[in-house]
């Protein structure tokens, strides 16, 4: 049985318990200890703690987790990347308000964070992101969110991206390794990055700067 770390024990994470729990053995850690308790059922691991300094701590390429699903409200793939590679080293970078018109329903989460988005409507939480078309619209899927990223061309910021993959309906989660490649792709570069994970429909982006 496969090992799902779901980082966060608020709403999401709890439907991430709901749908997981029957097919994975869950590792769910959150700060809070009353969130932690509220949940019930087998082939559970609850670990208090902060959700970043858990994964620094005992993540590591041989680790016997096989999906990690962030379902805390901070970019965990940026926030990751950060305290492996250190502060002094890689930080955040205010993106111009330019990049807006490349990007599809920009919302501003700080001056070094974008979240996009293909909907302007609540997508429901349980889509199976269908191949061809929009659950909630029924019209022709557009470009997925990962590849429109991945081609950025924005003021030689470098584009490097996670792709979050399904492993329930509306529950999106990445392996171990996307994130010790990303790590790897940044130390790689020296100046402006955009450090984003996307799904098909739905994104996060973190300016951030490496030196």
């Amino acid at each position: 049985m496969e090992t799902v770390c779901i980082i966060g024990a608020g709403r999401f994470g709890r439907l991430a318990v709901k749908r997981l729990q029957k097919n994975f053995h869950l590792v769910i850690v959150d700060i809070d200890k009353n969130r932690l308790n509220a949940i019930e059922g087998s082939n559970l691991t609850l670990e208090q703690g902060n959700g970043i300094e858990y994964l620094a701590d005992n993540l590591y390429p041989e680790a016997l987790v096989d999906w990690i699903i962030p379902t805390l409200p901070v970019h965990l793939a940026w926030e990751w990347s950060q305290k492996k590679l250190g502060t002094h080293s890689l930080f955040p970078r205010i993106i111009p308000a330019e990049i807006d018109s490349l990007l599809p329903n920009p919302v501003r989460g700080s001056q070094s964070q974008i979240y996009v988005s293909h909907a302007d409507f609540i997508c429901p939480d349980n889509c199976i992101e269908p191949d061809h078309f929009c659950t909630y619209t029924k019209k022709p899927r557009k470009k997925d969110m990962y590849l429109l990223l991945e081609s950025l061309s924005f003021r030689g910021y470098q584009p490097l991206v996670i792709k979050s993959r399904q492993l329930a309906p509306g529950i999106g989660g990445y392996r171990p390794i996307d994130l010790f490649n990303l790590s790897d792709k940044i130390e790689q570069i020296k100046g402006e990055l955009l450090i984003c994970t996307a799904c098909r429909c739905h994104g996060v982006i973190t300016g951030a700067a490496h030196q």
